[in-house]
């Protein structure tokens, strides 16, 4: 659900493709906001110019660009806020891959005036809009952390949730959600059939090998949708998109830990334990969302996957913290979305700007109610507390969510290009053509390196 990459993101904010669940995907994407990779090795600060804002006129009104998901989160700060003078336009919010943002802004920056003051985006965006066009020029992301928003603010995001923002020392958006990967189950057949919740991925694969003998057509999870490998491969630390630089990207599929869980899931498709029929595809809801016992995905696969795809009764569903390896002490966990806000260098009105995306981001009044889970800490803590993001499970998610907030891996880098392509267009018709993961991680490995390389990355394979 990636724009809602989750309802990204954001991860991703982009990712999922419409079901014929009541989830299409735009309101996946929306939701998502904006699903896209995470993370990011930030520059050298020293060929940064210093900021210097654009002339200031107090009480002059800002123009906001926000997705229809975010739309009415910008009208209830309006309307709590009448002194601020709002404009207010909605737009794609970079779903699904758009460069909306970016092209106008490219035009914005030829014609010398019309930046939004503010808007809502995905990490992706954040990739250029924190890049100066031309040296001497500011980038159109203005520094938040320099003299915008008090340190301890930044430092209430969970962690790691603000290192897509981050290029060149400096934090160039607030994170609005993220998309934690957790481990969903159906609690009702757990317990009827006497299975205990696996809490590493070998128990993971042992259990998913006994329901498919046991009981044959129940699944514990798919590898195919969109953002599929974000789940498994992020979680699993494997270095697909890791910069090394802010301009050469790692990409080694053969690396131990990308190879294991490909095994692994090899193990669980050849069991038919693990479908490469994607949730979110065609009929899966109507032939085989019963049959779902367990599913690794994002937070936002409760409300929508389990409740408003899979019509899933309630108390049935329960979420446990992401899984180890064993003899493993760390533990890691993929995102699959999470959007971001970010404050125009050249507005002439930092400070309604800044305290709108700082409210925005952060208060309970606007995030205990938000579609998907804040990135902001405290925030996140009023959003469990709401009775409409917990009434519906069987059991208290918010030790798994808060848990597997702080575990988002940081190797899995945000880059110019989304990391859904290559896995959508070689590995899934690959899987559809009866190939395994195994056999196709150097084809999608190519893939990667061919589309960093016309991004202008330097490709290196280990």
């Amino acid at each position: 659900m990636e724009s809602s990459r989750s309802p990204r993101s954001g991860r991703r904010h982009s990712l999922l493709r419409a079901a014929a669940v009541t989830l299409s995907l735009a309101t996946a994407a929306a939701l998502a906001g904006c699903a896209s990779a995470d993370t990011t090795t930030q520059s050298s600060s020293s060929a940064r110019p210093a900021f210097k804002p654009a002339a200031q006129k107090a009480g002059s009104q800002i123009t906001v660009w926000a997705d229809s998901t975010r739309l009415p989160s910008v009208q209830a700060y309006q309307k709590a806020h009448p002194d601020v003078k709002m404009k207010i336009v909605t737009y794609d919010g970079g779903a699904d891959g758009s460069t909306y943002l970016q092209s106008k802004v490219q035009l914005f920056d030829r014609t010398g005036s019309g930046w939004p003051d503010v808007v809502f985006g995905t990490p992706t965006d954040v990739t250029w809009a924190s890049q100066a066009t031309k040296p001497g020029a500011q980038p159109f992301a203005a520094p938040l952390d320099d003299k915008l928003v008090p340190q301890s603010t930044l430092d209430g995001f969970a962690k790691g949730s603000l290192t897509p923002c981050q290029f060149g020392g400096h934090t160039y958006c607030m994170r609005n959600d993220i998309a934690q990967v957790v481990l969903w189950y159906n609690k009702s057949l757990m317990d009827k059939w006497g299975y205990q919740v696996p809490t590493t991925w070998q128990q993971y694969e042992a259990l998913g090998t006994k329901v498919a003998k046991e009981h044959p057509g129940y699944l514990v999870g798919s590898v195919g949708d969109t953002n599929s490998h974000e789940s498994y491969f992020w979680s699993g630390q494997c270095p697909a998109f890791s910069l090394t630089k802010p301009d050469t990207l790692r990409t080694d599929l053969q690396y131990p830990k990308c190879t294991r869980m490909a095994t692994l899931l090899d193990h669980l498709i050849s069991a038919k334990a693990i479908a490469t029929q994607g949730f979110f595809s065609q009929g899966f809801a109507k032939d085989s969302g019963s049959k779902v016992l367990m599913a690794y995905g994002p937070s936002w696969y409760g409300q929508y996957l389990f409740k408003a795809g899979f019509k899933t009764p309630a108390k049935q569903i329960a979420a446990a913290p992401p899984l180890t390896w064993q003899g493993e002490s760390t533990a890691a966990t993929g995102n699959v979305g999470g959007g971001v806000w970010m404050v125009s260098s050249h507005s002439a009105n930092l400070k309604a700007s800044t305290n709108l995306v700082t409210w925005l981001t952060t208060s309970d009044a606007n995030q205990a109610a938000a579609p998907t889970y804040p990135a902001y800490t405290q925030a996140a803590k009023a959003w469990l507390a709401n009775p409409a993001n917990k009434d519906y499970f069987a059991d208290d998610v918010s030790g798994p969510f808060e848990q597997a907030a702080n575990e988002v891996w940081t190797g899995w880098s945000n880059t110019r290009f989304s990391d859904s392509t290559a896995w959508s267009s070689i590995v899934l018709p690959a899987l559809t053509a009866g190939k395994s993961l195994s056999e196709t991680l150097p084809a999608w490995q190519r893939e990667i390196a061919d589309e960093a390389r016309s991004q202008g990355y330097k490709v290196v394979g280990q």
